[in-house]
């Protein structure tokens, strides 16, 4: 269950980045609302799955869901560039966060 808790974390992460990027483009109230409410779900989420997952694990996983996510996210929604080199070094994040679930 704590897996699943540090994906829901992670998932807070890659949507409050996204809000940031949607607030730069129009920055409202709501917008920075959103921002708040996305990256505390997250943290909420992350205290959650380290009840069960120790820190360093945890944290480098959500960090390397998180920043995997956002770089698919900018590719997908925002027009960000989807270059060879950009693919295998996000394949590279996740391979660690493989790795060290398989460690876990």
């Amino acid at each position: 269950m704590y897996w699943i808790y540090l994906v829901i974390a992670s998932f807070g992460e890659i949507f409050g980045v996204a809000c940031i990027n949607l607030y730069l483009q129009k920055k409202t109230w709501l917008r920075l609302l959103l921002i708040v409410v996305t990256f505390s779900f997250g943290f909420v989420f992350l205290r959650l799955a380290m009840n069960g997952i120790p820190l360093g694990t945890a944290y480098a996983v959500w960090t390397g869901v998180g920043a995997a996510g956002a770089v698919l996210m900018g590719i997908l929604f925002f027009r960000e560039s989807a270059d060879w080199k950009r693919i295998i070094f996000l394949f590279f994040i996740i391979t660690g966060a493989v790795g060290l679930k398989i460690l876990e």
